[in-house]
Formats: structure tokens, sequence, C-alpha cells
């Protein structure tokens, strides 16, 4: 039989007090198996340590779109800042690189400073490291990304083409605009990243998911149609990885929380708390034992 290892990644760890203890509730809960931390995050340190505490497999979610850097030479006068001093934002960052403006020894500096403030804030490098908001896969961003996980060793990262996106007729099309081409930038990925040995998932999971689309019955078909999809491609091991990103946590209050903005509106609201409650129904841990999926992390791998 088929042997599925699922690694369920909670995001955004560090983000708020809020998210952190959703993510652990649901770490406790066995829904969870793998976290992402934010080091730019308000609760980064907090989010560090209640990883030590409770033995939580952690590594970097990368952020360059939202709130503050943490290299110190970029907080004034650098390219990955708009007017306000602040990163210029999910799309904002993707209409300056695609005029060209962002200095990519500026992006690579502070890639390198969030892995450095990574193994500072946990006493390890990340054995797993992907982007906040899918930066890691834009053009150009995406040969430096490879190049720091190669420098520092990381052996893992996120590439997120989802099976079966475009049949998902339950995601407005605005939203799926941007899902069609952050999976268009990860097609364009892969060989940059097999070309300097890093490793990702055999299948990824997540975008149709996420947020006020995620149900037992999402999670399950989604899984059950990548797996019918995997006998053909699968490893003579007869092992095959997927990666479920989900985004859980009880809702962030103002002005708590953010990368050094405050919150944004998809933190506040009641998407994150029905990720959560989603994702420790018993329902979906009957399926996973029927269906011979065992819950791990990168580092097990």
């Amino acid at each position: 039989m088929l042997q599925v290892k699922l690694i369920i990644t909670g995001d955004d760890f560090g983000y708020c007090p809020r998210r952190n203890q959703g993510i652990v509730d649901c770490f406790l809960a066995g829904a969870v198996s793998n976290v992402s931390l934010l080091v730019n995050g308000s609760a980064a340190a907090d989010a560090a340590k209640l990883a030590r505490r409770y033995n939580i497999p952690i590594g970097l979610h990368a952020n360059l779109s939202e709130g503050s850097p943490v290299c110190e030479v970029l907080k004034a006068n650098s390219s990955l800042l708009n007017q306000d001093g602040f990163f210029h934002g999910k799309m904002g960052f993707r209409t300056a690189l695609s005029k060209g403006l962002l200095n990519m020894s500026e992006v690579k500096q502070e890639l390198k400073a969030q892995v450095e403030l990574f193994h500072e804030l946990t006493g390890h490098l990340p054995p797993h490291m992907d982007g906040h908001q899918h930066v890691h896969v834009l053009p150009e961003v995406r040969n430096v990304f490879a190049e720091v996980l190669e420098e520092y060793g990381i052996k893992y990262t996120r590439v997120p083409i989802e099976p079966g996106l475009h049949n998902c007729d339950w995601i407005p099309p605005s939203l799926m605009d941007f899902y069609l081409g952050v999976e268009e930038d990860s097609f364009n990925t892969v060989d940059v990243f097999a070309k300097h040995g890093i490793r990702w998932a055999d299948i990824y999971i997540g975008l149709s998911t996420m947020g006020r689309n995620m149900s037992v019955s999402s999670i399950q078909s989604a899984i059950d149609s990548a797996v019918l999809q995997l006998p053909a491609r699968a490893p003579r091991s007869g092992t095959v990885t997927i990666e479920l990103m989900v985004h859980p946590g009880y809702p962030s209050v103002p002005p708590v929380g953010g990368c050094g903005e405050g919150p944004d509106d998809f933190s506040q609201s009641w998407e994150r708390l029905h990720e959560l409650q989603t994702l420790i129904k018993p329902e979906l841990q009957s399926h996973y034992k029927s269906r011979n999926i065992q819950l791990c992390s990168f580092k097990d791998l």
C-alpha cells in the first residue's frame, strides 16, 4: 500500500500571541505537524520559546512583503521599502519587481539576516524555508532564494503547484488570478531549485483550502485526488510526501500583532479560527488513518 507522509504546516507563527496560541493548540491536538516562523513578526521570540517548550518542528517563513526588514542596514534607504518605510506589500512587491525597482543584493541581504535571526531565536538553522505570500518563487527572487538555501544547507522548501486548482470554481476570479500567477511562477522555479539541490514535497495543497474555503471535505478531497494521481509518479520506496499549508489561529486584536504595521484584515478575521476548528475535527484524524497517512515534519524526511 502507498505510504503517504503528510506535512501540515502552520504558517505565520510569530505573527501575534493569539496566532501563536492557535498554532500551538493545533499542534497539541495532532492537527498541525510543522510550523513556519515569521522572524519579523511581533511575537517571534515568544513563538520560538513555545516551539522549544512543546518540541514543535519549526522552519522559516521568509518575509519580504509585510512589515519591516530585520537587517539593520536595510531599515532606511532600501529598494525593499515603500515611502512609509515598510515592505511594499503582497502586490506592491510584485509591482516593484516587475518594474525592475528591487535590488537583488538587498533581497539576499535580508534573506540571510532572517536566517541568522531564526538561528538566534531557535538555536538551530531552519530545516525548511518558504516564502510569505509566495515571494520565493517570483522571478529573480527565486535565484537569490535558492542561493541562500544552498549556502546555509537548508534542504527543503515549498513549491506551490496544487493539483486540480483550475477546477476549484468556488475561488473568486480575482483570487484565482493571483493563485494561477503563483502557479506559473512555481513552474518556472522548479529547475532553479533543483539545480541548487533543494527539495520539496511531492504534492502541495493549500490554495484551494484556505480560510473560508477550508472544510473537512475540501481537505479530504484535495488529499484523495492528489494521491490518486501519484502511483505513476511514486518513487520506488512507495512513499510520497504531501505538504498542506494552513493558517490557523485566534483572530488578532489590534493594535497587537503584525510585522511592524499592525495586524492585517485576514489575521483579524474569523477565517483563522475557522481553519483551527476545522483542522482539529476528529473526522480528519480518522481520514488520515484510513488512508495510511502519517503526519510528519520536514525534519523527519
